[in-house]
């Protein structure tokens, strides 16, 4: 039950076996629901408490962002991402979550600066890449690269210093997208683009992609501003599993670069980072629009391997507040480009069923963002092997933050979950002979 005692709130727990009663502390966001501090749990019960997934544990204070998926919101730093979408530049919304204010006129050109002389990467980092296979998957390689990162900036590894930890977060920030277009170069046998200083950092990412040293590449603005709306749409999410990963790795006092690279890890797996890979999987599956019914049919059949991508989401019950955003510039790329692409036609007539047809209506399975993020990237020329690492460019600023918000934290311990035992109680070692 809970109390309130002297203003405070409190838990009380009963232990069955010995009658005796715990108090608890109650601890109170901004907003969001209150915790129970389980901090001394342990040392005045003899018991762990039990939470696989960490489902219903929070991990940490943090002020970044926020999310109440019952309601379909999304802040970061008290902002909504549709008006950071729509509003917002990728690079301010960096600012945010970094600073944790949006900055003036000044600030924003100064630390838009600080970001592009960043870009370049150091010229021996290339021989890595030609230590892979041609057909590696591009976040193998990001795995490495990244990690790598640490062998050659060693001015910014030092964690306890305030300067290293900024030269060391707006370098990430910075050197990720480039190392990102060197591994999609990588994968189709062509030159590495080097950054350039008079584009944004969403058209310099596009140009590092898609240029050629044989013609001129002119970016499309509405490319452009689209995939500086997926970068910012994708900049954090609370604590997931990758950013976890950043923090407990970041716990022990790890290196920024090899933090970062471990969140790219994490994000690699397909429950995470690959909902839109597996959008364009499933289409492809689909095959043609005239196999939207079918496959919907077997989509309801609980005894059908088939699922549906793309469509609801674990955290948003009602809907995803980034798809909305996204929605309409998924469409305006398609116009743009004009590209006539079947699968992107079924993508749009499933899109149009989904919004119409009650079996989705009633089961909340309106398109989410994995679903028009992975139309989009497909429309601008992007595989779908380089969709998580596209996620992973977005991500690190995120992850940046979360790391600097950690270290700085006087909370803050290296990580150690406990377990539930299970094995073998102890036994003698019996000889070899004997068994």
């Amino acid at each position: 039950m809970a109390e309130t005692t002297d203003n405070a709130k409190t838990v009380t727990i009963t232990v069955d076996a010995t009658g005796e009663k715990v108090t608890l502390p109650v601890l109170e966001g901004t907003i969001g629901p209150d915790v129970v501090d389980i901090r001394k749990f342990y040392g005045q019960t003899d018991m762990f408490t039990f939470d696989p997934g960490y489902g219903a544990t929070g991990s940490c204070l943090s002020g970044l962002t926020y999310i109440d998926g019952d309601q379909g919101v999304l802040l970061h730093r008290g902002y909504p991402i549709e008006e950071l979408a729509n509003k917002a530049d990728f690079l301010e919304v960096a600012y945010l979550l970094l600073e944790g204010e949006l900055p003036d006129a000044d600030q924003k050109a100064q630390f838009d600066e600080a970001i592009t002389l960043h870009t370049m990467v150091h010229d021996q980092l290339s021989n890595f890449y030609r230590g892979f296979r041609r057909d590696a998957h591009p976040m193998a390689i990001m795995c490495g690269v990244v990690g790598a990162m640490s062998a050659f900036y060693h001015d910014s590894t030092d964690i306890h210093d305030p300067v290293q930890r900024m030269i060391a977060s707006r370098r990430l920030i910075a050197k990720i997208p480039t190392l990102a277009a060197m591994a999609f170069k990588y994968s189709l046998g062509q030159p590495f683009n080097y950054p350039r200083n008079n584009l944004s950092y969403a058209e310099n990412f596009l140009h590092m992609c898609f240029a050629v040293p044989a013609a001129d590449y002119e970016v499309d603005p509405i490319v452009a501003k689209a995939m500086d709306k997926i970068f910012i749409l994708h900049a954090d999410h609370e604590q997931n599993a990758s950013t976890s990963t950043v923090r407990l790795a970041g716990s022990s006092g790890a290196n920024p670069f090899a933090c970062i690279a471990a969140g790219i890890a994490s994000l690699w797996g397909p429950a995470h980072g690959g909902a839109n890979e597996a959008v364009l999987n499933m289409l492809n599956e689909i095959g043609h629009k005239d196999n939207i019914a079918e496959y919907v049919e077997r989509a309801r059949d609980r005894d059908d391997p088939f699922r549906l991508f793309g469509f609801g989401h674990r955290v948003y019950k009602n809907f995803d507040p980034r798809a909305k955003v996204l929605r309409e510039t998924c469409h305006d790329v398609l116009n743009a480009l004009g590209v006539e692409d079947p699968l992107l036609e079924l993508a749009m007539e499933l899109e149009d069923m989904a919004l119409k047809d009650q079996y989705f209506i009633d089961k909340k399975l309106y398109p989410n963002v994995d679903f028009y993020s992975g139309i989009i990237l497909k429309a601008m020329g992007f595989p779908t092997s380089m969709f998580t690492v596209l996620f992973a460019v977005a991500r690190t600023v995120g992850w940046v933050a979360q790391w600097n918000e950690m270290i700085t934290d006087p909370m803050h311990r290296i990580g150690r979950p406990r377990q539930l035992y299970t094995g073998p109680a102890e036994r003698p070692y019996v000889e070899i002979g004997n068994r």
